[in-house]
C-alpha cells in the first residue's frame, strides 16, 4: 500500500512541476529595449537546456500563433523553453515586425536588439545549450536578420513563408521583394551577407518552410534563401531530394555530411505554417495557420532534438 502512495505521490509531483515549468508569464526587465517590443516567457524544466523563440507574422498575437501551431502544446509535453517576443500596433499598423527597416534590422538597433536582449535576458537564468528561432511570414524575415546578424546565438533558425536578408530596407524594396524575388541572386546574397558581418565563425542551420501556393510571400524567396544559405555554410553542392505525399524536401549536407539547410515546399498550400492535428500535433487550424500534410512543430522538435 505504501508503495503504490509512494509511487501516486511522485507522479503527482511530476505533473504538478510540469505545469509550473510550462506556465506563460510576462519578460520584463530584459536590459534595453529600443523596439519597444514585449515578450512572454514559458520556462522549460532545468533539465533541458534547449530555448526556441518564436516571431510572429503580421495581426498576429505571439502567445496564440504558439498555441494554435502546437509549439506550447510541445513545450508542456517536452519541457522546452519557449521565448514569444510580440510586437505593437503602436510599432507597425499591421502589428508587423519592421523587418525592411534598417533603424531595427541593423545589428544592436531597434527591434534586433530587443530581440537580442530578451534572449540574454532568459539565458543569463537557464544558461542553455541550443537556442533556435522560428519565424512566420514578418517574423521570418526578422528571423533572417537576427541569424546573420547574431549567429553565434544560434544553433539553427526556420525560416517561414519568410524573406532572406538583407532583401529590403525600405517599404517599396518589402513588397517587391514579396511579389517577386530578392534583387540579389544566392551568390550575391552570401557575399553581402559576408560583409555585413565579417566576424562570423559559425552559421546557423536554417530549416526554410513555403507553400507553393503563397499568394503574399513569393515561395521564389525560399529558394534563393536555401541556395544562399547553403553557399553560406559551405554545403555540398549536389542536394538530397526527397518526394512526399503532399510536400518536398531538398537538404544539402557540409562536408561532414551534416545536415545544414533544408527547403520544405508544399503542395497546394498558400501563406503560413503547417499544422498536421491527424500527426498528433495538438494544433489548431486558423488564419496562416494551415491543415497540411506534414507538421512544421513536430518537424522541428525531431530535427532539433528538443
Amino acid at each position: 500500500m505504501h508503495r503504490y502512495l509512494s509511487v501516486f505521490i511522485v507522479a503527482a509531483i511530476t505533473a504538478y512541476s510540469s505545469t509550473v515549468a510550462a506556465k506563460t508569464h510576462e519578460l520584463t526587465d530584459f536590459g534595453q529595449n529600443p523596439g519597444e517590443l514585449s515578450a512572454s516567457y514559458i520556462p522549460g524544466a532545468k533539465t533541458n537546456k534547449n530555448l526556441v523563440v518564436l516571431l510572429h507574422g503580421c495581426v498576429q498575437q505571439g502567445e496564440a500563433l504558439a498555441e494554435q501551431s502546437g509549439l506550447i502544446a510541445l513545450a508542456r509535453k517536452k519541457q522546452f523553453s519557449l521565448l514569444i517576443p510580440q510586437q505593437s500596433q503602436a510599432n507597425n499598423i499591421k502589428g508587423c515586425f519592421n523587418w525592411f527597416s534598417t533603424q531595427d534590422i541593423d545589428k544592436d538597433s531597434g527591434e534586433s536588439l530587443s530581440i537580442k536582449n530578451m534572449i540574454n535576458q532568459v539565458n543569463s537564468q537557464q544558461r542553455f545549450n541550443h537556442i533556435y528561432i522560428v519565424g512566420l511570414s514578418a517574423g521570418g524575415a526578422m528571423a533572417s536578420s537576427m541569424l546573420v546578424n547574431y549567429p553565434e546565438l544560434f544553433t539553427a533558425g526556420a525560416i517561414i513563408a519568410g524573406i532572406p536578408y538583407p532583401c529590403a530596407d525600405n517599404l517599396i524594396t518589402a513588397i517587391a521583394c514579396m511579389r517577386s524575388r530578392p534583387s540579389q541572386d544566392a551568390d550575391q546574397l552570401t557575399k553581402l551577407v559576408k560583409k555585413i558581418n565579417t566576424t562570423a565563425t559559425h552559421w546557423p542551420s536554417l530549416s526554410i518552410w513555403t507553400g507553393e501556393s503563397d499568394a503574399v510571400v513569393n515561395p521564389i524567396n525560399s529558394k534563393h534563401l536555401a541556395l544562399h544559405w547553403a553557399e553560406l555554410t559551405q554545403s555540398q553542392q549536389q542536394v538530397k531530394i526527397s518526394q512526399h505525399e503532399g510536400y518536398k524536401i531538398s537538404q544539402w549536407l557540409d562536408q561532414n555530411k551534416k545536415l545544414k539547410v533544408e527547403l520544405i515546399e508544399i503542395e497546394n498550400m498558400g501563406h503560413g505554417i503547417a499544422i498536421a492535428p491527424k500527426l498528433g500535433d495538438e494544433s489548431t487550424e486558423a488564419p496562416f495557420v494551415i491543415n497540411s500534410a506534414i507538421s512544421t512543430s513536430l518537424h522541428l522538435a525531431k530535427a532539433w532534438n528538443l
